[in-house]
C-alpha cells in the first residue's frame, strides 16, 4: 500500500471547506464562505490570505471601510491543487487487494 503526500496547505479543516466552496462556483463573497463555514471573521480572513499568498485563490475587495465587498475565486492552481488533494487522500482508502 502506497500513500501519497497530503498537501498541507489543504489539510486544514477551514482550508479545505472554502477551497471545497470555490471549486463549486464561480465565486463567492466573505459573507457567504462566513456563513457556509461556520467560521469567524478573523479565522476566515488569515485562512483566505494563506490560500492566497500559495497562489490557490484570488481575493478581489471592492469599496473601502464598512461598505467594502470581498470577493473570492479559485485560481487554476487552487483548482489543480485541490484535485490532487482528493486523489491522495483516496489513497488512504484504497484496498490493498485491488492493487
Amino acid at each position: 500500500m502506497e500513500f501519497k503526500d497530503l498537501d498541507p496547505i489543504l489539510h486544514n479543516e477551514l482550508r479545505l471547506k472554502i477551497m471545497a466552496v470555490l471549486d463549486s462556483l464561480d465565486d463567492a463573497d466573505f459573507v457567504y464562505l462566513r456563513t457556509i463555514t461556520k467560521s469567524s471573521s478573523g479565522n476566515l480572513s488569515v485562512q483566505l490570505s494563506k490560500l492566497q499568498e500559495v497562489g490557490y485563490i484570488k481575493v478581489s475587495s471592492h469599496g473601502a471601510g464598512r461598505s467594502s465587498h470581498t470577493v473570492c475565486r479559485i485560481t487554476d492552481t487552487g483548482a489543480a491543487a485541490f484535485r490532487d488533494y482528493q486523489q491522495a487522500l483516496l489513497s488512504f482508502f484504497a484496498s490493498p487487494n485491488a492493487r
